[in-house]
């Protein structure tokens, strides 16, 4: 299993750019020519003087060699930048920001060592996790440096060592974890990350700030086996609220029959307004089983209602 190439090891537009931008400054360049114009004009002066061709020779040359001197030693640093000086090989200083000078031939430029706050994407493909799944995982590490002198001696390369060091300690942090920690632990993984990569970069004079965990892409099988088995979970949880709410309601109508069985009254009643809420709708049709007649009494209210009714029909003349 071969490992992805770090983004920031690749060539770089942005690498080439810089080495553009710092060679002569445009200030340097702007004072070459003008320099070089006045040499041209004051010879053109004293050749008008009559002034000797050793004068004239002295006169240009001591301008040229200004103006090649101003184009090849002054250099110009970013406010976020440092620029590292080397004098025959060893280590002279950090210069800028700023405008700074330099010893043509003698010194030499060979890092600009930038301080702002760096973004470093990273991640780790098909990596087994500690129960044997693997993941693909996204992150990007927040750094930035704040010795710029180790950055430049102590490291060949440090953006391409923290791109690999950021990697090898996701690898390692993955190894560690259950795919299950891993779903749902990601600030404990952001933290882990950090520390171990803090404390490898922090010789090469880098610290890093943060890191965040973009993305965790799991094996298509393992995501669909995981759907089912939690929408089987949640299959079960609505089973057991449904019991739960069974046990209530059968113990309110257990409580309901020790409240009628002391009341016959109030069980009658009860009953008597169930039919009339079965009734009172219109075309609503209610049958009741002759059991129920017998136990509210109905037929004998209703043969009460109709001997009363006889009985007034006689009395009248």
């Amino acid at each position: 299993m071969t490992a992805a190439i770090p983004k920031t090891q690749k060539p770089r537009l942005s690498d080439v750019a810089k080495l553009l931008v710092h060679g002569p400054s445009p200030l340097g360049l702007f004072l070459f020519f003008c320099l070089f114009a006045v040499a041209i004009v004051l010879i053109a002066v004293l050749d008008g003087a009559g002034a000797s061709d050793l004068v004239m020779a002295a006169v240009g040359g001591g301008l040229r060699v200004a103006a090649i001197y101003i184009l090849f030693a002054l250099r110009i640093a970013n406010q976020w930048e440092k620029a590292v000086v080397l004098r025959f090989g060893r280590f002279r200083g950090l210069r800028g920001p700023g405008m700074f000078w330099i010893v043509p031939l003698a010194d030499s430029v060979t890092m600009w060592v930038d301080h702002r706050v760096m973004v470093t994407p990273f991640a780790a493909e098909k990596t087994l996790t500690k129960d044997t799944v693997p993941v693909d995982v996204d992150a990007v590490l927040f750094w930035v440096v704040w010795d710029a002198q180790k950055a430049a001696l102590e490291v060949e390369n440090y953006r391409s060592a923290i791109a690999w060091a950021s990697q090898t300690a996701l690898r390692e942090v993955i190894g560690q974890m259950t795919l299950a920690d891993i779903l749902v632990g990601r600030a404990r993984m952001d933290v882990d990350l950090q520390r171990i990569i803090d404390e490898r970069t922090t010789p090469w004079g880098v610290t890093v700030q943060s890191v965040e965990i973009r993305d965790v892409v799991i094996p298509r099988d393992l995501e669909d086996a995981m759907s089912r088995q939690a929408q089987a979970e949640r299959e079960r949880q609505a089973r057991v609220i449904l019991g739960q709410a069974e046990c209530e309601i059968a113990a309110s109508f257990a409580e309901a029959a020790r409240v009628y069985v002391d009341n016959p009254t109030a069980l009658h009643l009860r009953a008597m307004n169930m039919l009339f809420e079965g009734l009172k709708e219109k075309g609503a049709l209610v049958i009741v089983p002759s059991s129920a007649v017998d136990t509210m009494n109905l037929g004998g209210i209703a043969g009460t209602v109709a001997l009363a009714r006889t009985a007034e029909a006689t009395s009248q003349p």
